[in-house]
């Protein structure tokens, strides 16, 4: 690992940060927006047709762009560091390849299903809700399977599926909580419903993850629970306490407000969960710098030539800002409550 107090000036050693960093803000991103419309994928196989349809139309404008940061993230990890993806995703294989038959499946059933004929109409309803499960799912086992040092025995293994049934609970909440925010009646109470039961399995997903990490790791463990450091990332754990019973507090007295008319509080549980997300992310990011494979493959390990991670870096500079802008664009055109979806 290269001395950072000392060669920072270096191409070497700063250029396979900035590329980690970029990295980890798009796969950020992408859990947070692809996140909330895989969810309201996943809520998607029993409500009424009519609720089907309105549940579309509050992401019809975004998902398809929301997808972009996930190409964003794996090709700065196949361009940037070819090493790590070489053994990242030949250790993944099948996931990825689930994953991919997901989305690919969400693609096809979303434009589909708006044109097929009524009795058809179903059959790409759930297909839908299939592709989101698959997607969703095998993301939470990659991502098990990353914490635990891609080990795969049957500990490994098992530890891996639940976070992929956790991580589908938390798309779900993030999904609900867009709900409450686009739509209105009883559809926006039914969100309120299966954001409740979203909960539980999130907050078990948070404490598995955190648990796991530093006992995969010495140097992981020293970095949580070593002096000063346990002292100063204790407000990390604190505030995702309290983001959680903030989110079941508003979603308690959310639907007297509701059904009185007052949609005062309608973000809080889909900004708090963001903030979940956001604090879990940065405390694996803390946790596993600067590791790609933890305890084998360093970020300096994987990087590409410094020449090359340079011409990466001009391109990356051009791309990354058009993304952000027509993503904000996009939000700021379509933002307030979704309507009917024609054709």
């Amino acid at each position: 690992m290269p001395d950072l107090t000392h060669n920072f000036s270096q191409p070497q050693v700063w250029l396979p940060i900035i590329f980690a960093l970029v990295m980890a803000l798009a796969m950020l991103a992408y859990v947070i927006l692809d996140g909330y419309d895989l969810g309201v994928g996943v809520l998607m196989r029993k409500p009424k047709p009519e609720h089907q349809d309105a549940m579309v139309a509050s992401i019809g404008p975004f998902w398809d762009a929301n997808e972009t940061w996930l190409v964003l993230g794996v090709g700065v990890l196949l361009v940037a560091f070819p090493l790590a993806h070489g053994v990242i995703l030949g250790a993944l294989y099948l996931p990825v390849a689930l994953m991919l038959l997901g989305l690919m499946l969400r693609g096809v059933a979303f434009d589909f299903r708006v044109k097929a004929q009524d009795q058809h109409k179903r059959l790409w309803n759930m297909a839908f809700h299939v592709g989101s499960v698959l997607a969703g799912w095998s993301q939470g086992f990659m991502l098990g399977s990353m914490v635990t040092g891609f080990r795969m025995d049957t500990v490994g293994i098992l530890f891996s599926c639940l976070i992929g049934l956790c991580l589908l609970a938390a798309y779900a909440l993030l999904g609900a909580g867009w709900l409450i925010i686009k739509t209105e009646g009883e559809l926006q109470l039914m969100a309120v419903a299966w954001a409740k039961r979203s909960l539980l399995m999130t907050w078990l997903g948070v404490m598995a993850i955190s648990i796991a990490t530093p006992l995969v790791s010495h140097g992981i463990f020293v970095k949580w629970f070593s002096f000063p450091n346990v002292i100063l990332l204790l407000p990390i754990p604190a505030a995702t306490v309290v983001l959680f019973g903030t989110i079941w507090r508003s979603l308690g007295r959310l639907p007297l407000r509701l059904a009185q008319g007052n949609e005062y509080g309608i973000g809080v549980p889909f900004g708090a969960t963001v903030g979940i997300f956001m604090l879990a992310f940065y405390g694996l990011g803390y946790s596993i710098f600067p590791w790609l494979v933890i305890d084998k493959i360093t970020i300096w390990d994987a990087a590409s030539a410094p020449e090359a991670l340079m011409v990466i870096f001009y391109g990356a500079a051009v791309v990354l800002p058009v993304i952000v802008g027509y993503t904000v664009y996009a939000y700021r055109v379509f933002w307030g409550k979704s309507t009917a979806l024609k054709y």
